[in-house]
């Protein structure tokens, strides 16, 4: 009986690769990486001086004329910082830790430099991400039914009884660095009595006739 020779499997199909032409796992930890430049010794160890080298690269105009387009179209600081931290990986500048030590020094930079241009800018590529896996005032409430009724019972019992008096809580209003120190609206009585003369602020604060027999 003839045995039939078997066709040839096209070129670059599966048939033809070899399951056993692959480099093994490891391979490239045994491979010379020096080809490469983030292979090699890195230029800056100095997380100072790689801050100062970013910091001049942001003057020069046409690389920031483009920072500033890029933040007109939504990029986020966040996105551009980790952007130049892994170019200058790439190109064997300093290592990816002192990359990592850089990052918030160059994104507050970064936002300065927005800041002094009027340029609207995101911080951060997801603005919730400081919120994530906090609990809210749901979720508080109905752990502290569930596993503290009497104090659950007490909470309510005090906001009925202030409602019933007629004060309604006020909406929270957020507090961070940016508003903790603005100044606080002051009722109109007390303005009037600040831009009041001293000689008419002690006029009303001497008693009547009628006062003054009591």
């Amino acid at each position: 009986m003839e045995m039939m020779e078997q066709e040839a499997a096209p070129v670059g199909s599966i048939e033809a690769k070899d399951q056993f032409a692959v480099a093994p796992p490891g391979h490239s930890l045994t491979e010379d990486n020096s080809k490469w430049a983030w292979g090699r010794p890195p230029q800056i160890t100095d997380p100072e001086e790689a801050l100062n080298g970013a910091i001049e690269a942001l003057q020069k105009p046409k690389l920031r004329d483009e920072m500033f387009k890029l933040l007109y179209t939504g990029v986020s600081i966040e996105v551009l910082v980790e952007g130049y931290v892994m170019q200058s990986f790439q190109e064997g500048k300093f290592t990816p830790d002192i990359g990592l030590l850089i990052q918030p020094p160059l994104g507050m930079y970064l936002a300065h430099m927005a800041e002094e241009a009027g340029i609207p800018y995101r911080l951060f590529e997801n603005e919730d991400a400081d919120k994530e896996g906090q609990m809210d005032d749901k979720m508080f409430f109905t752990m502290m039914k569930d596993n503290n009724p009497r104090m659950f019972e007490f909470i309510r019992e005090n906001v009925n009884e202030s409602i019933r008096e007629g004060n309604m809580p006020s909406e929270p209003t957020e507090e961070n660095f940016m508003t903790m120190d603005a100044p606080q609206e002051m009722p109109p009585e007390e303005m009037a009595m600040q831009e009041m003369p001293p000689e008419e602020m002690a006029m009303q604060e001497m008693p009547t006739e009628e006062e003054a027999i009591v």
